[in-house]
């Protein structure tokens, strides 16, 4: 099977594909596989250190700026172009999009030249992207069955889950040792994103100040961008503060609660793990996608929902040292989410696109 992927942004969107990629290699070792992505975001690195082929194109997301959307309109219409020209070469035998603004021209030319192709969805509201590609496309596959109700009655949608549950399932979990924390310790994960959030961090200082005389530890991911600002404050010992961390999926094993962002990724690998969490949406996201996200978990008391303008270091101080304290309320979230069944999202996309191969 020779596939096309494309997936770009942020790791929300990379990483599901990289998840969707090792599963076709599985069950396929013959496959080809061919990413596209954007010139200068995350996955331009990330993709090629994973020994996938990449072919690069220039777009950006529309803004607010006039002549700036002038120039983005072009660079989109320049991008599909030399999607055509890739298929031509390449000739896919089905074109995959895992969410990002980059996969619009690729799936556009797909829909031109007439080759199968199918999208992703990831989080409870679709994107306008998404929403815009789902008409051209073979399948629209989605995370949280509730997202059916979004797209037209006349789109083919399949529920797969989300294929970072994937990458978490057999994982082992990373010991926290090699973090330089305490084995026998409790363990507070606080990570704002794949990106990091200058805003969250900072909402979070006092916060983690007054953590200073706890029993338990707290490893806090600051985003690659906002740690060298972040580490000009200074936390008691029992805070690691670290830039990023590769295999987050790993430690989340290790943990024993988390403060995070609900995006689609991290929601779903709190589920495969369950590890129960306080969920931050951020605010400045399309569609307000993370807070309906975080609104679905916290509405089956799987996790807790805070919003990023009631977040109160004193309040919040209370409810963590609670909840890591073994509440009536942490135990009742480790019950509901002992009972989630996650699907196996990678097998049955994989499933979905060999039967549209197969039938031609």
């Amino acid at each position: 099977m020779r596939v096309i992927i494309s997936a770009g942004g942020t790791g929300g969107h990379i990483y599901p594909a990289l998840a969707i990629i090792k599963k076709i290699q599985e069950k396929d070792k013959d496959s080809e596989i061919l990413y596209i992505g954007t010139h200068n975001r995350m996955e331009s690195e990330i993709i090629p250190q994973n020994n996938i082929p990449y072919k690069a194109i220039e777009i950006y997301g529309l803004s607010k700026n006039i002549l700036k959307d002038f120039k983005n309109v072009y660079l989109l219409f320049k991008s599909y172009n030399k999607c055509l020209k890739i298929m031509a070469e390449f000739k896919p035998d089905i074109v995959i999009g895992v969410g990002g603004y980059v996969t619009m021209p690729v799936i556009m030319a797909a829909k031109k030249l007439k080759i199968k192709s199918v999208i992703h969805e990831q989080n409870l509201i679709p994107g306008k992207t998404n929403k815009f590609l789902s008409r051209g496309v073979n399948e629209v596959f989605i995370s949280f069955k509730e997202s059916i109700n979004y797209f037209a009655k006349s789109v083919k949608c399949v529920y797969t889950s989300h294929p970072a549950v994937d990458n978490i399932k057999n994982l082992k979990p990373i010991k926290k040792e090699s973090l330089g924390l305490t084995k026998n310790k409790k363990l507070l994960l606080v990570t704002s994103g794949s990106l990091g959030s200058s805003s969250m961090n900072n909402k979070l200082i006092d916060f983690l100040k007054s953590l200073s005389t706890s029993s338990f530890e707290v490893l806090f991911i600051t985003g690659k961008s906002n740690y060298q600002e972040f580490t000009k404050n200074k936390f008691s010992k029992n805070i690691k503060v670290i830039p990023y961390l590769d295999n987050l999926a790993g430690i989340l094993k290790s943990c024993d609660l988390v403060i995070g962002r609900s995006g689609a990724g991290m929601v779903f690998e709190l589920l495969a793990s369950n590890t129960p969490s306080i969920l931050i949406p951020s605010p400045n996201v399309a569609n307000n996608h993370q807070y309906y996200n975080a609104k679905n978990l916290a509405d089956q008391k799987l996790a807790i929902m805070i919003e990023e303008d009631n977040l109160d270091s004193l309040k919040l101080t209370k409810l963590v040292k609670e909840l890591m304290a073994n509440s009536k309320e942490y135990t009742e979230m480790v019950n509901n989410l002992s009972k989630v069944k996650v699907e196996s999202s990678s097998e049955i996309i994989y499933q979905e696109i060999k039967e549209l191969v197969d039938n031609g």
